[in-house]
């Protein structure tokens, strides 16, 4: 199984310069398909999309057309393009017309390279450059989570303005002593959710809830600095087409950083999820975890606060870090339809309202329980491309297990307290001490006023 590994680049500012060199060189390749493709459609010929075909006109074009950048990393920009033109081209002859051919520029293009091509030493990467240019050697902010007999490729990538490279190794999968490996017998159900990532549903009563409400709280103190930001800087914005300020570019430079901070918090939080949750399965031995698919929800509009949340939500990449994580446990995880799961009683079969907090309560049959947890029930009695009605008894657990997702979030430790948050101000002013009360006498204070009882008529 092959899994990628995100790992910083500390350069200097020749280094630095030299990579965003390669970057630009990439996207000048991609630019350059697009043109080839723009000229051969106005003379009404077919397109050069095929990886064969393009890697031919990069050939002809011959050494050193862009820059520093390689053989080898201009044709992974060609795969690239040949993969998204027929992923396009597949997913409209499925009938899915938003489906767009890549037609877009890009400035900045991610580069990759295979095994035999690059060197690893330690924390020293020698990223290839093309012939005739002096050798780029950069440095790891840390050391690779992998042997080096098991990296297969690299890539070079920009996010945030930060240098990153993905690096990509063959991992074995998991192997168990006798007894203690994943029965493909027992399965559990998982539901996805915001408040709670992943709710599971063992087959003997056991049950798991992730809590994720510190990456909502992420979520939404991030939004807020940003907009925080935004007042503050809106008056000092150039105007379309004016040259920023140096302040203006460092502005922009620390939204960026900003930015990226915000997104690396995200995938580590979800990684640690994904993580508990496998764990679980390992220890209850469970061989395979139906997942409800709620996708669906995405082409719904539903407004633009919970078009947002929904955004903010990454279903797919919840999955993707899910299936990731169980193919290398060797659990197998399948894709089952979820509708209806949250809403229905396990118990009657019936309709129920849906609860205003996770409590689903049944108003026919008085049944009480955990929403997601009742939902990862009935995820489980479900079959791949199986209808909402299901034959299988639904296990309810019994015993439950709470974990939380993202301890490494602002807010999560024992202040409890996000320092992005405004400080807490006392409101009004304290003003003079009041004289102390004479022995035995009244409070000189005012008068409490009771706001939870009748009034009289014409009483203020």
């Amino acid at each position: 199984m092959h899994r990628t590994a995100r790992v910083a680049l500390r350069v200097t500012p020749g280094q630095r310069r030299r990579c965003f060199g390669l970057l630009r060189s990439a996207g000048d390749v991609w630019a350059c398909v697009l043109e080839v493709n723009a000229w051969r459609r106005r003379r009404h010929d077919s397109p050069l999309v095929g990886y064969q075909e393009l890697c031919r006109e990069l050939a002809a074009s011959g050494p050193g057309t862009f820059a520093e950048l390689d053989t080898t990393g201009a044709r992974s920009v060609l795969r690239r393009f040949s993969d998204a033109w027929f992923g396009a081209a597949k997913r409209r002859k499925a009938g899915d017309l938003s489906a767009r051919f890549p037609r877009r520029r890009r400035g900045l293009l991610p580069v990759r390279w295979y095994h035999g091509t690059f060197t690893l030493d330690g924390r020293r990467v020698r990223i290839p450059t093309a012939k005739g240019t002096s050798q780029l050697w950069v440095r790891l902010a840390r050391d690779l989570p992998y042997p080096v007999e098991q990296v297969r490729s690299i890539t070079l990538l920009s996010e945030a303005g930060r240098l990153f490279l993905d690096v990509t190794a063959e991992v074995p999968i998991t192997v168990y002593p006798a007894g203690e490996e994943p029965d493909p017998g027992r399965v559990a159900g998982v539901d996805l959710g915001v408040i709670h990532p992943y709710a599971v549903a063992g087959p003997d009563g056991e049950g798991l809830l992730v809590s994720g409400r510190a990456i909502r709280a992420e979520h939404r103190m991030h939004l807020a600095d940003t907009k925080a930001r935004r007042r503050a800087v809106a008056r000092r914005a150039p105007k379309p087409g004016e040259k920023g300020s140096r302040r203006w570019r460092k502005y922009r430079r620390r939204a960026r950083l900003v930015e990226g901070r915000h997104r690396r918090r995200i995938r580590q939080a979800q990684h640690e999820a994904a993580r508990t949750v496998i764990s679980w399965a390992v220890r209850q031995r469970i061989g395979v975890l139906h997942v409800g698919d709620p996708r669906g929800v995405l082409d719904l509009p539903a407004g633009r606060r919970h078009n947002l949340r929904l955004r903010q939500w990454q279903i797919g990449r919840l999955i993707q870090v899910l299936t990731d994580k169980a193919t290398l446990a060797g659990i197998t995880v399948r894709l089952v339809d979820e509708r209806g799961t949250s809403s229905t009683c396990p118990t009657c079969g019936r309709r129920v309202p849906k609860p205003r907090g996770r409590t689903l309560s049944c108003p026919h049959c008085h049944f009480s329980g955990h929403r997601d947890l009742v939902a990862a029930a009935s995820i489980a009695t479900r079959t791949p491309g199986g209808g909402p009605t299901t034959e299988t008894a639904v296990v309810l657990p019994q015993v439950v297990t709470h974990r939380r997702a993202g301890r490494h979030l602002p807010g999560t430790g024992r202040s409890r307290r996000d320092p992005r948050r405004p400080p807490r101000t006392a409101r009004g002013s304290v003003g003079p001490r009041r004289p102390a009360p004479p022995p035995g006498g009244e409070s000189l204070a005012h008068t409490a006023r009771i706001h939870n009882r009748h009034r009289t008529s014409g009483e203020r």
